[in-house]
């Protein structure tokens, strides 16, 4: 008897985006993008998801990159395959909601200069946030596909899939995405989400998109195709695996192997695109990929954070430890290692989700989670309460300006917003959100800049403000070299320059001590003099953590400057970190005599940031 083919399921690359995101943090550049795309065009995907996501962060914030001239780059260069792109709902490819009229012209911007498939989703499921982009992008002639921001806990049961993907439908979708994006799917529960939707809904095309971190998700890619699944999104070698995705050929020869009409790989092209990217890693990108980031991982299990967060989170992580063990070593106690630190971030996780109404881990959503959690390690590992520090963007979620949450909140949380003064909103999100290109035409007419090509520059600022003023600067680009440089140096210190003296903080029985460490007949460098005191005089207003320091976090506000009088608990600045702007509240009135820092500038914790007399 002739063996009877399976249906076709088709293949969606994320090399070009979400994949180094989720392992490099997002730091792969057109530069580098370019010479690959052909041969990527080759290989024979359906789709390369290269667009949207963190990628016009990126751009501004360490490349200085124009993202919109990427964009068409890459539609040039591929003449055979689609370029699909991820779009944050109302958030746009930002971590907060944008008027309508922001969201309209974005999508209409993107489908003309080159996307052909846009995956809306809202980090809330919360389908009046994605309503917006959806009706544009039909507008556009582009295919809409929604997204479900999958995840688990109480509030997610089979029947809230089930009226989730009803809606969706009803909504005028022309796909719809399982967007697995920590890869804590369980293969079974997997399999029946996508069977309910394929025996109600059977004409909407269903795709796949999960991480290999927690090491469920080849065994859910099998069990979704097995129910109907039409597309499944993969990486590839070497930017697969770990906090990324299920490898191409692997993916492939499972479900050929299965009997699933699945599309012959070109290895010629394929090898190509591979030792291109593996030259890339070695030069430059692997500066920026942790280790750990290559592994799987079933700790990720429990606190369910997407893989591409994880890529940053590495990185943050190292900081954070630092500050820690500051602390510590002022303090006399043990320090603390990065994998201590992760455990004891994953278990905050645990706890802090259900208690802020268990809202999908995706981006922003995650990393509000996820920047909460660490808030409440560190205070508590500094002898300090929980949720001591909650930014104002993670106190909008939780009163519901962005939507409404899953499941219900902590009576401790509660207390917190009563006793702040805080109110619930329970209206439409976007009644918050006024359409504000006009204003931002304003802004930049004052600023003589010259809003771009189709209003390029104008976007660029409305959606990122104060990473667009530091790519107008060129300070972006400078840190990101610096940063590049430091890190090489660091790769490549020579057995000589290891041995140069060194100042360590070092634990005896309990007790640490800072001391300079020479080797052979090494000098020892000349003490530096202390650095001149800022000109001003009063009381220090202390940066709390550390990260990079703004008088203000959009356009709208208005910047302190020196002699404006405040009062205690007056916002004064912000320190943004983990992608979150922390608001520091003068904590007693006064006249600002000096501003320590300047915007965009980095600041450790406990230095001065302005002073208060």
């Amino acid at each position: 008897m002739a063996e009877i083919k399976k249906k076709p399921v088709k293949i969606v690359e994320t090399v070009l985006r979400d994949a180094h995101q989720s392992l490099i943090a997002t730091r792969m550049t057109t530069e580098e993008m370019l010479p690959i795309v052909d041969k990527m065009d080759q290989v024979g995907y359906h789709a390369v998801e290269c667009w949207g996501g963190a990628t016009f962060d990126a751009c501004l914030r360490f490349l200085k990159e124009d993202p919109w001239e990427r964009l068409r780059k890459l539609r040039d260069g591929f003449k055979n395959t689609k370029l699909q792109m991820l779009f944050r709902g109302q958030n746009i490819l930002g971590y907060k909601p944008y008027p309508d009229d922001v969201v309209e012209y974005f999508v209409q911007k993107s489908i003309a200069n080159g996307i052909d498939v846009i995956r809306i989703f809202d980090c809330l499921n919360d389908l009046r946030n994605l309503q917006t982009a959806v009706n544009a992008t039909k507008k556009e002639g582009g295919h809409a596909q929604i997204a479900l921001s999958y995840t688990i806990g109480d509030a997610y049961t089979l029947d809230y899939w089930k009226k989730t993907a009803k809606n969706i439908e009803e909504m005028g979708a022309d796909s719809l995405c399982i967007k697995d994006m920590a890869g804590i799917g369980r293969p079974v529960s997997l399999g029946k989400i996508v069977a309910n939707i394929k025996a109600a809904h059977p004409e909407i095309p269903v795709q796949y998109h999960s991480h290999a971190g927690p090491g469920f998700n080849m065994a859910s890619i099998l069990e979704v195709c097995e129910a109907g699944c039409d597309y499944i999104d993969v990486g590839m070698e070497p930017l697969s695996w770990g906090t990324g995705h299920a490898d191409l050929l692997s993916v492939q020869a499972m479900l050929k192997d299965a009997g699933y009409q699945v599309p012959e790989i070109n290895m010629e092209a394929y090898m190509k695109v591979r030792g291109m990217i593996q030259e890339f890693m070695d030069d430059f990108l692997g500066l920026y990929i942790s280790p750990k980031n290559r592994l799987m991982n079933s700790l990720l299990i429990a606190p369910g954070l997407p893989g591409g967060m994880m890529g940053s989170l590495m990185a943050d992580l190292e900081t954070n430890l630092e500050s820690i063990n500051k602390y510590k070593a002022k303090h006399n106690l043990p320090f603390m290692t990065q994998d201590q630190l992760l455990i004891k971030l994953f278990d905050e996780v645990a706890y802090v989700w259900p208690r802020v109404g268990y809202p999908p881990l995706v981006t922003p959503f995650s990393q509000y989670v996820k920047n909460l959690a660490m808030m409440n390690v560190m205070a508590m590992e500094k002898g300090k309460d929980r949720w001591g520090m909650i930014a104002d963007d993670i106190w909008d979620m939780i009163l519901g300006k962005a939507g409404r949450l899953p499941g219900k909140l902590a009576p401790e949380i509660i207390e917190k917003a009563e006793r702040e003064g805080r109110k619930f909103f329970e209206g439409n999100p976007q009644d918050n959100y006024p359409d504000s290109l006009d204003k931002y035409r304003k802004l930049m007419k004052e600023n003589k800049w010259e809003v771009g090509e189709d209003d390029e520059e104008l976007f660029e600022y409305a959606m990122h403000p104060a990473q667009y003023e530091a790519y107008k600067s060129g300070k972006a680009k400078e840190d990101f070299l610096e940063d590049v440089a430091k890190r090489r140096a660091e790769k490549d210190k020579s057995p000589e320059e290891d041995a140069k003296p060194k100042t360590l903080t070092v634990q005896v029985d309990g007790q640490a001590y800072r001391v300079t460490v020479a080797y052979g007949d090494a000098e020892l460098p000349a003490t530096p003099a202390a650095a001149a005191a800022p000109a001003g005089e009063g009381q220090d207003v202390l940066s709390p953590l550390e990260g990079k320091f703004f008088l203000v976090k959009n356009a709208q506000e208005t910047a302190m400057k020196v002699g404006d009088v405040v009062k205690e608990g007056d916002v004064l600045c912000y320190v943004e970190a983990m992608k979150t702007y922390n608001a520091i509240r003068a904590e007693f009135g006064g006249t600002i005599t000096a501003i320590c820092a300047n915007p965009g500038d980095t600041v450790s914790e406990d230095d001065v940031l302005m002073k208060i007399g």
